[in-house]
């Protein structure tokens, strides 16, 4: 049964998480120093939880969070964490200690113009060399930190890891015989679909893995909302100004996902606009229908499966 709620395109986070009381729980949110990560920490640290931002740039992750602790008169950490980076996501992983409640995988990056590589080492071939940057930022550093998290996870009793997708998962399946297109002309709107099909992939693996120790693993599309992710966005991906969103707006999925009792022990799903998404064969061609639908492919359980075999070579 799909899972529905009162909420819709133009809730903000505050409205879909008001009476919620996250007292006592640690989220760690990637990407937070910037766009809707910074709503979803601010919300988390309002409704009371002990929230880590996992940044790249310190620098401007320290200044969110002393702006949110003067907001909400509660303390912000703030760890380095580069996604493309073994040796960081291994840093950050050994450095936690004690349970944690929520990870929010929020970070990532968009339709990059030129070909590039990341996150290489292991695997052997051209896997040795690294992966395509998009795939290996939006999906791969985040399956090493989640992993690597896993006990901290499973220690909490109820964890949920809460992953940003994209509409843009609805242009390419993950093309698991060329995934670092050697064999294709390299797209950016192709590279990114299949790195968020990944995304969701994630969540359907993680959920299938992980429900017996408590945790489950959910994505959402939060929506067009102007952000530095976007710069390099146009064409195909490019959405009317009518159906964009504020950084509030486009924060609420995630922080549903994060908070709502419908979520209790639900993973493996895909929502947009605070709604589960609608399971389609075929790319809708409106927009509108577009932005409310989730490919089968990108929830298949055997494509999770190859993805988890694959992912796990990787680390």
């Amino acid at each position: 049964m799909r899972i529905t709620t009162p909420f819709g395109p133009h809730s903000t986070a505050d409205e879909v998480s008001e009476g919620v009381d996250l007292t006592g729980k640690r989220a760690v949110i990637t990407g937070g120093a910037s766009g809707i990560g910074v709503e979803t920490a601010r919300t988390l640290s309002r409704r009371g939880a002990e929230v880590t931002l996992a940044v790249r740039d310190t620098t401007a992750g320290t200044r969110v969070a002393e702006k949110i602790t003067a907001e909400t008169g509660r303390p912000v950490s703030v760890r380095p964490l580069e996604l493309t980076d073994r040796l960081s996501i291994s840093d950050f992983v050994q450095a936690w200690t004690g349970p944690l409640h929520l990870l929010i995988n929020n970070a990532g990056v968009m339709a990059l113009p030129e070909p590039t590589l990341a996150f290489g080492g292991s695997g052997g071939g051209d896997a040795a060399e690294g992966w395509d940057t998009q795939f290996a930022t939006n999906h791969l550093g985040h399956f090493a930190l989640a992993t690597g998290l896993h006990r901290a996870l499973a220690k909490a009793g109820g964890a949920r890891i809460v992953s940003v997708s994209s509409t843009g998962h609805l242009f390419s399946p993950v093309v698991f015989d060329d995934i670092n297109f050697n064999f294709r002309p390299y797209d950016a709107t192709l590279a990114y679909g299949q790195s968020k099909t990944a995304v969701n992939l994630f969540a359907v693996g993680a959920t299938a893995r992980w429900s017996s120790d408590g945790i489950t693993a959910n994505a959402l599309n939060p929506g067009a909302i102007a952000t530095a992710l976007q710069r390099h966005v146009g064409g195909t991906l490019r959405t009317p100004p009518e159906l964009r969103k504020t950084p509030e707006q486009g924060a609420a999925t995630t922080v549903l996902l994060a908070t709502s009792p419908l979520l209790d022990g639900i993973g493996g799903r895909y929502f947009n606009d605070n709604q589960e998404a609608a399971l389609v064969h075929r790319r809708p061609e409106r927009v509108e229908d577009l932005v409310a639908s989730v490919a089968a492919y990108s929830l298949d359980a055997d494509n999770a499966e190859r993805l988890w075999t694959l992912s796990a070579n990787a680390l």
